[in-house]
């Protein structure tokens, strides 16, 4: 990377915070018309990224000579964070065969989009004029699995009065000589011929990524002082194990090696899993009046209150991940019309056949329109819209395609009232594809809250059932009051990601290929 791609990748923090995903962008242009009418474009790419309402260029392409339809083989690498908004810029510039540089160069166009847009986007949408098709891929880790059980027959015995009681250690030998333990199986008391239980590990503990790194199996005969006697070791490597090993010198069997593809995030969104967004507001009455400007809910005319900070950057976010941006937004704890009963769980465009609203800024303009019309009551229970989301959660488990994954924002100013039952609907819906995000609004005393978060301790129904996962992540507003939204948005949302792998892992459901769902999106200068 040369210094001013290095500079510009420091000025956007690309090197200050690890980044668990990166993301491979490839750009290629169709039907470029150039103001030369003599000859065809010589057209480079320039890839900017934003930091600070500023611009920043990452890296570019080469330079295409006399096309009009290039597939440039540079590819740009970039960080990619779930939680942000990573706004992208692709400048189309036409570089004649006399310079290199920009200052001189024809400006054709640039195209601006976040990184989140690109990696859901479909094949199906084609390039149209000089549009740039921007294909992303994930960088592969070594974040897959393998499945191993190992047995023997006819152990060394070690014991005067009775059999061995062999167990077995893997070790992986590091680049300095140095062995660390991968795995220790349990001991088979008084058998020489042992068949251990097969275990799971990770191919970048076993071996770092490196199927040739040599490992190095130990038998050993347990004794209870702690003074095991040494039966014997061989060494192998994860290619060895992979051509299946058969034997060696301690009739130690390989009777299991399977590896198990453990898919990202960014697998299943590519492979067309749809993000389904959904907000929940508090209108009790301890929000106060929203005629009153010291309301929670006060309608400022030129700056948005609490709930629409937090709903905008959270939201912000999410709407990159649905397709047709059409959100359900539900309220709770008010009397609404026409019978003005108290509700918890009623339409904010109060049409309870179609609760949904076109992109954030319709959320944000029927909750304004909605305040008039409603009575700000209580309690603050919030188990019904829970349950409501996991109900359209559970549908979507029996579909065909079962690839949408809701997240709830649930944006309320106090302690719960239904406690109880919201464990209860927690519990159930961690079975479902569903996360639940909370958000305190106001000054209020939250900890009683913080129990619904997984992160002390593992969340129970009133009966004792466990959390199947941590689906819940709870976060205080006033703690971000002087912060950006994007801060916000990323310490509610950084958790998302793991929680949608965990689901789909744990459910044995794969992305759809990758092939069907090519990630590649034409889009408007």
């Amino acid at each position: 990377m040369s210094n001013i791609y290095e500079s510009a990748a420091t000025t956007l923090g690309l090197f200050n915070s690890p980044c668990l995903t990166k993301v491979e962008l490839r750009v290629a242009c169709k039907g470029i018309s150039d103001r030369d009418a003599l000859s065809k474009p010589d057209p480079c790419v320039v890839l900017k990224m934003q930091s600070h309402g500023q611009w920043f260029e990452v890296d570019r392409t080469e330079v295409i000579r006399s096309s009009i339809s290039p597939v440039f083989s540079k590819v740009f690498t970039v960080d990619y964070y779930f939680e942000e908004v990573q706004r992208l810029r692709f400048e189309l510039h036409d570089i004649s065969s006399n310079h290199n540089g920009l200052k001189e160069a024809d400006f054709l166009g640039a195209m601006e989009c976040t990184l989140g847009q690109v990696t859901r986007s479909r094949e199906d949408e084609t390039m149209t004029s000089w549009k740039p098709q921007v294909t992303a891929e994930e960088l592969s880790g070594n974040d897959d699995y393998v499945e191993l059980a190992f047995s023997a027959k006819k152990l060394d015995d070690k014991d005067f009065f009775s059999k061995s009681d062999p167990f077995l250690e893997i070790f992986r030998v590091n680049d300095d000589g140095t062995a660390s333990l991968v795995h220790r199986t349990e001991t088979i008391m008084n058998n020489l011929s042992p068949v251990w239980k097969s275990f799971k590990v990770s191919l970048n503990t076993l071996c770092s990524g490196d199927h040739e790194r040599e490992l190095k199996c130990t038998v050993w005969d347990w004794d209870s002082n702690g003074k095991h006697d040494f039966i014997g070791e061989f060494q192998t490597t994860f290619k060895e194990m992979k051509a299946a090993m058969d034997g060696n010198l301690i009739s130690v069997i390989l009777s299991l090696f399977q590896i198990i593809k453990m898919h990202s995030f960014l697998d299943y969104i590519m492979g067309g899993c749809q993000i389904q967004f959904t907000v929940a507001i508090d209108f009790t009455a301890s929000n106060g009046d929203p005629r009153n400007s010291c309301s929670l809910h006060y309608i400022h005319p030129y700056q948005p209150n609490e709930y629409l900070k937090a709903l905008i950057a959270v939201g912000e976010i999410c709407q990159d991940y649905d397709s047709d941006k059409m959100f359900p937004a539900f309220g709770f704890g008010a009397q609404i019309p026409p019978d003005f009963k108290v509700s918890h769980d009623f339409a904010v465009n109060f049409d309870e056949d179609n609760p949904e609203c076109a992109g954030i800024q319709g959320v944000v303009e029927a909750y304004q329109n909605c305040l008039p019309k409603i009575q700000l009551y209580g309690p603050t229970n919030i188990a019904p819209i829970i349950q409501k989301v996991a109900d359209s959660a559970s549908e979507e488990m029996h579909t065909k395609e079962a690839m949408e994954y809701f997240i709830l924002l649930i944006l309320t100013d106090g302690v719960i009232t239904d406690m109880a039952d919201t464990r209860e609907a927690i519990v159930h819906a961690s079975h479902l594809p569903m996360s639940v995000i909370i958000v305190g609004i106001g000054n209020a005393d939250f900890s009683d809250m913080q129990m619904l978060d997984g992160d002390d301790g593992i969340l129970r129904s009133p009966k004792g059932e466990p959390v199947l996962r941590d689906i819940v992540q709870f976060v205080p507003f006033h703690n971000f009051k002087h912060a950006s939204p994007a801060a916000l948005a990323k310490s509610v949302l950084a958790e998302v990601p793991n929680q949608v792998v965990d689901y789909y892992n744990g459910k044995g459901i794969k992305p759809k290929c990758l092939s069907d769902f090519e990630s590649s999106r034409a889009f408007s200068p």
